[in-house]
C-alpha cells in the first residue's frame, strides 16, 4: 500500500462518486449534503493528489477527463462494499444454509423441537439443526468455544460474558400409566407410592438452593421440586420412595408401563407423552415452584444477524408452551418444621426389600 494511499482521505472519494454521477457541483454537494465550496475544494485536494484534473467544466456540466473515467467503476464497486461491510448484516433464512447447535435436555427437544422444524422447514428449508445433550458437556466452555449457538434450559445465574432470555415456565405433575386408576391424589395416597425421578447431571454434591454451579454457570440438575417435596412430607412418618433416579425421560413410558411406579415430570413432557403413551395425569396434592426456561447465548453473539433470527424462532416455537395453562389451584402445604424426609425418600438400591406402598 502507496503512502500516497494511506493519507488518502475517503471523503474525497464520495465527493468524487457524487460529482460523477451528478456532472455537476451543485447537485453533487446536495446530495451528500456538503455546501458547493466544500465540494469544490475536496476536487482541488484529489485533483493534487493523483495529478489530474478529473473533471473539466463545460456548458453541459462537469465532464471526466479519461482517469476519471477509468476510477469511476472501481471507486463505485469500492464505496458499495465499504457500505456492505458497515452496514447492517443481512441473513435470509429461506436461502441459508446454515448449521445451527443447540444445547438441550430431551425434555425439551420433546416438547419445542416439533415446532422448531415445522418453522424450519416452513421458513429454512436448507438450515440444519445439531441436537446436542446440555448434561454431557462443559456447556460452558462450549459457549465460549463457539461450538454451540445456544443453550436451552434452567440458568438462575449465568456469567456477565453470557446473556439469555426466557422461553417458557412450567411446574410438576404426577404421571401413572392409565391402567392405573390413583383419583384425586392426597399427600397420604401419595404418600404410598414408588416415584420415578430424573436428575439430568446425576447425584451432585453441594447443592445451593437447587442448582449446581459449573465455571460460574448454575443450573438445575434435578427435574422435579425436590424441596417442595421434602416440605410437603417434614415431620411424616411416611413418604412417596424415589424408586429410581435416571439422567432422562426417554425410559420413563416403558418402566410406567411395566412397574408399579410413578413419574414426577414437568407438566408439558406429561402432555406430550400422553398424547403418544397410556399416561394418565395427576395433579399434585402440593405446589412446586415454577420453573422458568430460557434460551443462553455468548454476548458476542447478540447483533449477530443468524443468531438474532435462530433465538427469535425458538421463542416462536415455544409460543404454545407459553400459552399451556400451568396450575395455581393446587393447595400449599406449609407443615412445621421436623426431620427431613431425606430418611425415607432414598435410592431403590436402599429399599430394595420393600414393596411400594407397604
Amino acid at each position: 500500500m502507496t503512502t500516497q494511499f494511506n493519507r488518502l482521505d475517503l471523503n474525497l472519494l464520495r465527493v468524487f462518486d457524487a460529482v460523477m454521477e451528478e456532472r455537476s457541483v451543485l447537485r453533487a454537494g446536495q446530495r451528500i449534503c456538503l455546501s458547493q465550496s466544500a465540494v469544490s475544494h475536496a476536487l482541488a485536494r484529489l485533483r493534487e493528489m493523483l495529478g489530474d484534473e478529473l473533471f473539466v467544466r463545460t456548458a453541459a456540466g462537469m465532464q471526466p477527463t479519461a482517469r476519471a473515467l477509468a476510477m469511476a467503476p472501481l471507486i463505485r464497486e469500492a464505496w458499495k462494499s465499504l457500505e456492505t461491510a458497515i452496514g447492517l448484516p443481512r441473513f435470509e433464512p429461506g436461502r441459508s444454509a446454515r448449521r445451527f447447535t443447540i444445547a438441550v435436555s430431551d425434555f425439551v427437544t420433546m416438547v419445542m423441537v416439533p415446532d422448531l422444524l415445522r418453522l424450519l422447514t416452513q421458513e429454512a428449508p436448507f438450515v440444519d439443526l445439531v441436537i446436542r445433550p446440555d448434561c454431557r458437556i462443559d456447556l460452558t466452555e462450549q459457549i465460549d468455544l463457539g461450538l454451540i449457538d445456544a443453550a436451552i434450559g434452567t440458568f438462575p445465574d449465568v456469567p456477565a460474558r453470557f446473556q439469555s432470555s426466557s422461553l417458557f415456565a412450567y411446574d410438576d405433575v404426577l404421571i401413572a400409566h392409565s391402567s392405573r386408576k390413583l383419583g384425586r391424589l392426597s399427600l397420604e395416597a401419595l404418600s404410598g407410592l414408588s416415584i420415578a425421578a430424573v436428575s439430568l447431571h446425576g447425584e451432585h454434591e453441594g447443592l445451593v438452593n437447587g442448582f449446581v454451579s459449573e465455571r460460574g454457570l448454575a443450573r438445575r440438575p434435578e427435574m422435579y421440586d425436590r424441596a417442595a417435596l421434602e416440605q410437603a412430607f417434614a415431620g411424616s412418618q411416611r413418604g412417596p420412595r424415589i424408586a429410581i433416579s435416571l439422567s432422562h425421560f426417554l425410559a420413563l413410558p416403558a418402566l410406567l408401563e411395566d412397574t408399579e411406579l410413578a413419574a414426577i415430570v414437568p407438566r408439558p413432557l406429561a402432555r406430550s407423552l400422553a398424547r403418544i403413551h397410556l399416561l394418565s395425569t395427576y395433579e399434585l396434592p402440593y405446589k412446586t415452584s415454577l420453573v422458568d426456561v430460557g434460551v443462553l447465548w455468548h454476548e458476542r453473539n447478540t447483533n449477530d444477524a443468524p443468531q438474532q433470527w435462530l433465538r427469535e424462532v425458538l421463542r416462536r416455537a415455544t409460543g404454545a408452551l407459553r400459552a399451556s395453562p400451568v396450575s395455581h389451584q393446587r393447595p400449599c402445604v406449609h407443615p412445621p418444621p421436623a426431620t427431613s424426609i431425606a430418611r425415607f425418600v432414598a435410592p431403590i438400591s436402599s429399599r430394595a426389600g420393600e414393596v411400594a406402598g407397604a
